[in-house]
């Protein structure tokens, strides 16, 4: 009786350890490719237990609500509005590197901005998707920061008790200094892996920055959890790259996204079993989030009994 009870006990082990590795499989290396995705990835996977612990400038508590929004608690971190009520209690999803920096380097932001790169261009959606660059914000501050580079600020903190600091006239914001290395490293990454230039008066801060906070556990917490889902991890939270004055993205090992040919992020659209190609496929961005799913290979996509789109060339 007890070899029948051992035997069902190890077989009921091994059922749940192949379930865990088909799900790892089934959500691993299964990047979002768009901003609304990524949001919603965000909430789900990696900042699902992160409420309390706050906003990433503040360190407000707040409440997740509707499919990725949520709700800010003023009063857990002593905020005060300075200007849009409305908008500081809303939970947003900043773009660390603003979107507009990354944008400026695609042709498409040439010819319609942010709209038409999101719109036309998937590598610029894969960028504006990453979510090693996302962190959930107090709207209002979100707002305020804006597109504005960081630096060192004199201005008095406007947020009541929050711990930033926006100069509006210089266009430049400083923050607390429990986020300064893992904004820095979040530069790193964002300027190694997709090759757009950084100034030098930027580089300069986030060395020091880099160098004055080190990696925290929670950075590396959602280094791992990211890294599940991007299928790579930030090589500048890892150690297993080092910034230095002139680092040239060209001179690493890094596969970087150059043009729509290297990203192979295929959409299936779950109802009609019928998947789009990056380039060549004019439906490629079209579908809702709620009927996409995402393939690495065209083989794989045929393997679950998907077939390419007719309009695609």
């Amino acid at each position: 009786m007890a070899n029948i009870f051992m035997l069902s006990r190890i077989n009921l082990i091994f059922t749940h350890t192949i379930f865990a590795l088909l799900l790892l499989s089934t959500h691993a290396f299964a990047s979002p490719s768009s901003f609304s995705q990524a949001k919603v990835m965000a909430k789900q996977s990696i900042y699902f237990d992160r409420t309390e612990q706050g906003t990433f400038y503040c360190g407000c508590a707040f409440t997740f609500t509707g499919r990725s929004g949520g709700t800010i608690d003023l009063d857990s971190c002593g905020y005060q509005v300075r200007k849009n009520e409305t908008r500081a209690q809303r939970l947003e999803w900043e773009h660390i590197v603003p979107a507009s920096n990354f944008g400026r380097a695609r042709q498409c932001w040439q010819d319609g901005g942010r709209q038409n790169c999101t719109r036309n261009d998937p590598v610029f959606s894969a960028m504006e998707a990453d979510l090693f660059n996302l962190t959930p914000s107090v709207g209002e501050v979100n707002g305020d920061r804006s597109n504005y580079n960081f630096g060192m600020v004199q201005e008095k903190r406007q947020h009541g008790q929050c711990d930033i600091a926006v100069d509006f006239k210089r266009r430049s914001v400083e923050p607390r200094d429990e986020v300064k290395g893992f904004i820095a490293r979040t530069y790193f990454y964002m300027h190694d892996r997709y090759q757009f230039p950084i100034s030098n008066q930027q580089e300069r801060l986030f060395m020091a920055w880099d160098n004055q906070f080190p990696v925290t556990a929670w950075e590396r917490e959602r280094n791992k959890r990211i890294a599940v889902i991007m299928g790579h991890n930030n090589p500048f939270v890892t150690g297993a790259k080092h910034w230095s004055l002139g680092f040239s993205p060209s001179d690493t090992n890094t596969s970087t996204i150059k043009d729509s040919h290297d990203l192979m992020i295929i959409h299936g659209n779950k109802r009609s079993k019928v998947y789009h190609l990056p380039s060549g496929c004019p439906s490629y961005n079209s579908m809702s989030d709620k009927n996409k799913i995402l393939f690495s290979s065209e083989n794989e996509a045929l393997s679950q009994g998907y077939r390419k789109a007719g309009n695609c060339r």
